[in-house]
């Protein structure tokens, strides 16, 4: 049974993101909003829903400390796997509005949680005001996409217009009632299939022997993640690279946001924040977030050697856990490797890039 809920929930996995991308970006060209926005809302929120889902059941079983490190493993795991697995496959073009708003917001949002964390605890009162931000970034969001519909239909003036087939009125109509039925039934399958995949999994480690602890600090936070991870290489090879990168942050922003909003919200003593979770943890969410700024900022997109980059980095935080929970003695020289060698190297490569950057700019 492990077996057949593994595979049925990759499939639906699949089938629901192929789906869900399709419908979202077909409703995003009928109603004006560019796929950018679609990426940062409609495709975001909708794979962050099982990370909603399992904060919620935890919030409401008095498990509310599940909450964050569902929310912390998920960030981590959509800017270092899922960004640099998709930008392996194909470099990503980074739109400018990620660079000057979105991705500062993440960080912005990453820094918050851990000043919110300082007193151990985030309360409703907490909660209330990552609500009122999502509200408030939506709103933003979408006064973007009001402004950026009259500059572009400026730039087509005085182009030659390519006469189009139009459909009839029984067509259109179709389609329009077409487009919300399969990001919804997208979004569905992407949360079935996403229970299914995370159930069969946690069976098989549980046949290996792994721990408990190691199991939810991993394949739980990779497996509520997993409608961002096919959404996001699917959209990024069928050539909707904006819906590939801005699923990503608005996940994140989401997640934030939404998920540690409501949560805080439901939870009848808030929600706990463990020392380990605020010394380590949230710190790592918080770096992974300032990366993003050099790393998209340079050449206007994220290639295939730094997503390289982006998934070893993974690898190494995912051994780090496994080693410190199971009391390794490889955790020393891991540890010692990665602060003295591996973060200096990475953090100079990309201050000289980033210069660099800045400099050809300027000329």
């Amino acid at each position: 049974m492990a077996t057949i809920g593994f595979i049925a929930g990759l499939v639906l996995l699949i089938g629901g993101a192929e789906l869900l991308v399709r419908g979202a970006s077909r409703l995003a060209s009928r109603l004006g909003i560019t796929p950018l926005i679609i990426g940062l809302t409609v495709v975001a929120f909708g794979t962050s829903s099982p990370e909603l889902a399992v904060s919620l059941k935890a919030a409401l079983d008095d498990q509310a400390g599940i909450a964050i490190g569902n929310v912390v493993g998920s960030n981590i795991f959509n800017v270092l796997f899922i960004l640099g697995l998709s930008a392996l496959i194909t470099p990503l073009v980074v739109d400018q509005q990620l660079v000057r708003f979105d991705i500062p917001l993440m960080v912005l949002l990453s820094g918050g949680v851990l000043m919110l964390s300082l007193d151990g605890q985030l309360t409703r009162l907490n909660g209330l005001l990552l609500v009122a931000g999502l509200a408030a970034y939506l709103g933003f969001l979408f006064y973007q996409n009001t402004r950026r519909q009259p500059l572009e239909a400026r730039s087509m003036e005085g182009r030659p217009l390519v006469e189009e087939k139009k459909p009839d009125a029984a067509h259109g109509g179709a389609a329009w009632a077409l487009d919300p039925v399969l990001v919804i039934v997208g979004l569905g399958l992407l949360v079935l299939g996403s229970r299914w995949f995370v159930e069969g999994a946690v069976a098989f480690a549980g046949y290996l022997g792994v721990s408990e602890q190691v199991i939810g600090l991993t394949i739980i936070a990779a497996g509520t993640s997993l409608p961002e991870v096919v959404t996001s290489l699917l959209a990024a090879l069928r050539g909707e690279r904006d819906i590939a990168i801005g699923n990503v942050v608005g996940s994140n922003v989401f997640n934030i946001l939404g998920v540690l909003g409501v949560t805080s919200l439901v939870a009848p003593s808030g929600i706990a924040v463990g020392s380990a979770m605020l010394s380590f943890d949230i710190p790592v969410m918080l770096a992974v977030a300032l990366a993003c700024l050099p790393i998209c900022f340079t050449g206007g997109e994220i290639s295939r050697w730094e997503g390289a980059v982006l998934l070893g980095y993974y690898g190494a935080y995912t051994l780090y856990l496994i080693l410190a929970v199971t009391q390794h003695d490889a955790l020393a020289g891991l540890s010692g490797t990665m602060l003295y060698f591996v973060l200096p190297i990475t953090l100079l490569t990309l201050i000289v890039l980033s210069l660099q950057e800045r400099r050809r700019r300027s000329r």
